[in-house]
């Protein structure tokens, strides 16, 4: 296409990926101007500026991925006082009609910016949420390993000798572990051997992965003091939950707009699913599920031990409600009542 036949103003399109970006150019009436492909590093990422000025003026960019994959281009484009909208991907129907490509798929990005379907605001990843980011992805694993590293000892004990067994298999896990450490080895039998080498070996590796955790937890506990002291103040809102939402709000919090935007991110608010005569609404599965359990366990921790969640909780299954049902409910006015803190507590830090 001639240069000058084109509108100046373009609209760039980014399908992002590990190696390398396939970007996309497209005008203000539509049409596809140039796509190339540019490397992920930061002589790339001026490559692809250099090439998206030389056709004119980019104003606005989509970008899939940009807390992943496209982070770096991301920050790299703001900088360059470039608009960025987060853009999913297309949905199963267009992707069946259309074909998958890159360069489809980064178009894509390009024209759901241009016709003002994707207009999130991405995070920004640059603050003292990012931190507490790290430290919850470091918690998930740990704890996950550290179940899994319980579960197998108790899998061991299960077909272990009867005297061993007796030992051992306790239902405390601390104690569990305290009886697998203080096994003898048998260098009689190798069967009781190996299994009691394995079983000290996942003691201490159950061990290791609890002091890993007071570390981590330590750590979080700190910056959440720092950062978001009121949150905390609220009933049921621990460390680990308090942070668990920050890191769904992100460090710019003024990207959703209203709470309604916060709870559908946090996948409790519910969708409407009414047709004819029949009103309803459905669950929602979309959002993030940490956020999401995290809301489920401050609800748990209120249906518990909070007066007036309890009253609520009569009240509601005296109309026929399921307990489900009520967590849902409970899950979305948490949701409600705790946004305005957190992006409270957030504006307190910039």
């Amino acid at each position: 296409m001639n240069r000058n036949d084109i509108s100046n103003n373009l609209t760039l399109g980014v399908d992002t990926h590990l190696d390398n970006h396939v970007a996309v150019l497209v005008n203000d009436i539509g049409q596809v101007v140039d796509t190339q492909e540019f490397t992920v590093n930061s002589t790339g990422y001026s490559q692809l500026y250099k090439w998206c000025k030389s056709f004119g003026t980019v104003n606005q960019a989509g970008l899939e991925g940009t807390g992943t994959y496209g982070a770096g281009l991301c920050k790299f484009l703001q900088e360059q006082k470039v608009t960025v909208f987060e853009v999913n991907r297309p949905n199963r129907a267009i992707r069946r009609l259309r074909g998958k490509s890159d360069p489809t798929d980064a178009e894509s990005a390009a024209r759901s910016v241009l016709a003002k379907e994707s207009t999130a605001i991405p995070k920004s990843h640059d603050g003292i949420v990012e931190a507490m980011r790290f430290l919850v992805v470091a918690r998930k694993s740990s704890v996950k390993s550290k179940t899994q590293a319980i579960n197998q000892i108790r899998a061991l004990l299960v077909t272990a000798p009867e005297h061993i067994r007796q030992q051992c298999y306790v239902p405390s896990s601390y104690r569990c572990i305290t009886a697998c450490k203080a096994l003898e080895m048998n260098s009689v039998n190798i069967l009781e051997e190996t299994l009691i080498s394995m079983l000290q070996l996942l003691a201490e590796r159950w061990m290791m992965l609890s002091q890993e955790l007071k570390t981590i937890d330590k750590k979080l506990k700190a910056l959440t003091n720092s950062a978001a002291s009121t949150l905390l103040e609220q009933y049921g809102v621990g460390s680990y939950v308090a942070a668990t939402l920050l890191v769904a709000a992100g460090d710019n919090p003024e990207r959703l707009k209203k709470e309604s935007s916060f709870a559908a991110l946090c996948g409790v608010s519910p969708l409407d699913a009414s047709s004819g005569k029949k009103q309803r609404h459905r669950l929602n599965r979309g959002g993030s599920r940490d956020a999401n359990n995290a809301l489920w366990t401050v609800a748990l921790i209120r249906m518990r031990n909070d007066f007036r969640t309890r009253k609520y909780v009569e009240k509601r299954s005296s109309e026929g409600k399921s307990n489900k049902e009520i967590q849902r409910c409970l899950k979305r006015y948490i949701a409600r009542e705790l946004y305005p803190i957190i992006v409270s507590d957030l504006s307190k830090l910039t």
